[in-house]
């Protein structure tokens, strides 16, 4: 480590090099022309060779500062984001979930003041991302994801699989709700990226081909609200949409539900000892697990009854 020059004389000169100009180096750095230059000359002879072609009162760097210069800017960013995640790292009272928008919204946001009650002691901070993070790069406790469960680096344990179902505002059509399932494919429909075809082999439609035509997103959330606004029916999943059939803000059109493909997972950073908060997260996750599927098998019952 001894031959690593001084991070004042680092930072002198990938401004100065950056900028071309040692009056805007030294404005961004807040400090005097004269030590900017003063760094610039110790880090010459430091290094043993010339950085910059001297014109004048002026410097321009040469091929060899170029080059340094693009290394010591990647290995500066490569510090700032170091200290970044450091001063990042979730304190002991702080739990940090990593979980999908869609799911978070609408599946754990409704739950997650029951953990609060049982640990007040424990403050829990949301990351939401639509992408796989790394856990202990990003300084995230626990995540919730979905997918085959083929990620490399976690400890993960399966949820719960998920179902597409068909759902409506109450009063959408003027509250005339489409019933059968050719009533339904002929209706106004807000997709998803997801297929129909799974679903109308299911219920009965096999040779059905359902047009993607109309309004269509890939954010399950813009989904759901366009159909709470009634502009159509939409096949979401059911997790995305049981809260919302139980307090009636949205109808599930017929029982007929198709298998989704990817099931949630939990997952936590592979570690040699988890802390205590890790462990009680995931105890009252999957004790919530097991309320909801409880739920969701009593809602079909009383949809058979009908």
């Amino acid at each position: 480590m001894s031959t690593i020059p001084p991070l004042s004389c680092l930072r002198s000169f990938e401004a100065v090099a950056r900028l071309g100009s040692v009056t805007l180096a030294a404005t961004e750095l807040h400090v005097t022309h004269s030590a900017i230059s003063q760094q610039i000359k110790v880090l010459e002879e430091l290094v043993g060779i010339n950085l910059f072609i001297r014109e004048g009162r002026g410097l321009r760097v040469n091929e060899q500062g170029r080059l340094y210069s693009l290394q010591i800017r990647q290995s500066l960013g490569a510090i700032a984001e170091a200290t970044h995640l450091v001063q990042a790292r979730p304190k002991a009272s702080e739990l940090v979930v990593a979980v999908m928008p869609s799911f978070g919204r609408s599946w754990l946001l409704p739950r997650i003041g029951r953990f609060q009650q049982h640990y007040p002691h424990i403050t829990v901070r949301l990351h939401a991302s639509l992408t796989v993070s790394n856990l202990l790069q990003e300084s995230l406790d626990i995540g919730v994801r979905m997918g085959r469960g083929d990620w490399e680096g976690v400890e993960k344990r399966l949820m719960f699989h998920d179902e597409m179902v068909v759902v409506a505002a109450p009063d959408f059509n003027g509250g005339q709700l489409p019933k059968t399932p050719a009533e339904i494919v002929a209706s106004t429909i807000i997709f998803t990226m997801d297929s129909w075809q799974p679903w109308c082999e299911v219920a009965g439609l096999p040779d059905i081909n359902v047009p993607r035509a109309g309004l269509c997103s890939n954010d399950s959330n813009l989904v759901l609200e366009a159909v709470r606004l009634g502009q159509g029916i939409a096949l979401v999943r059911r997790s995305l949409v049981h809260d919302a059939i139980v307090r009636g803000e949205l109808v599930q059109l017929t029982e007929y539900a198709c298998p989704y493909a990817y099931p949630y997972w939990l997952v936590l950073p592979v570690q040699e000892h988890l802390e205590a908060k890790q462990h009680q997260f995931s105890a009252w996750l999957f004790a919530e697990v097991e309320r909801y599927v409880a739920e969701v098998e009593q809602l079909r019952e009383s949809q058979r009854g009908l």
